[in-house]
């Protein structure tokens, strides 16, 4: 499998060739649509120019990274918070896995260790690792032993919950139904 988001095909092929950004869109992805933030990769390279290392955002001047995120459009409703959190992610990055986001996932013994990996970055809960160790083994091939467990009901195969589920249109449409009922049960049971 590969990305096909509804996104501009050079958007899908960063993702497809680039760890960097692939994390970079899971980071992003929350309180905006999944195709916003994965494509704010794309967008960020190319208004660097080239398409960035983890080093190289890590040690970015925080304000003018800023300013990049908050040029219109903005890569993300919250430039300013996303921008410090894409900086946080990099230096995790660069300090522990030389710079190699796909060092995160890389020699891993078990989706239990590529779970805790995940989880230790900067921003990430619970729900936001399972679907990032989803991601990666539905789409990436990154299949330790134990990795459909790790990402718990993300995991499942032939479910259709996350951005790991998406390969066409058919199958974003029915993320977002899923999307939309487990809202709606949550608006229902906080009311009841």
């Amino acid at each position: 499998m590969t990305f096909s988001l509804p996104v501009p095909p050079e958007a899908n092929d960063l993702l497809n060739r680039d760890p960097l950004a692939v994390t970079l869109g899971i980071v992003l992805d929350q309180q905006i649509t999944l195709e916003k933030a994965f494509t704010s990769p794309w967008v960020l390279a190319q208004r660097l120019g080239h398409e960035p290392t983890a080093a190289e955002l890590a040690d970015f001047d925080p304000e003018a990274l800023v300013a990049i995120f908050s040029e219109p459009p903005a890569l993300h409703r919250f430039p300013k918070a996303m921008a410090a959190r894409v900086q946080e992610v990099c230096r995790v990055i660069a300090d522990e896995y030389e710079g190699d986001a796909a060092g995160l996932w890389r020699g891993v013994a078990d989706g239990a260790e590529l779970y805790r990996r995940i989880f230790a970055l900067p921003g990430f809960g619970r729900q936001k690792a399972q679907i990032f160790v989803a991601l990666l083994g539905k789409l990436y091939d990154v299949r330790p032993d134990g990795w459909r467990e790790a990402a718990g009901g993300y995991g499942e195969e032939g479910s259709h919950k996350s951005v790991a589920d998406i390969v066409d249109a058919a199958s974003l449409a029915q993320v977002r139904a899923y999307k939309k009922q487990v809202k709606a049960e949550a608006k229902a049971a906080k009311e009841a």
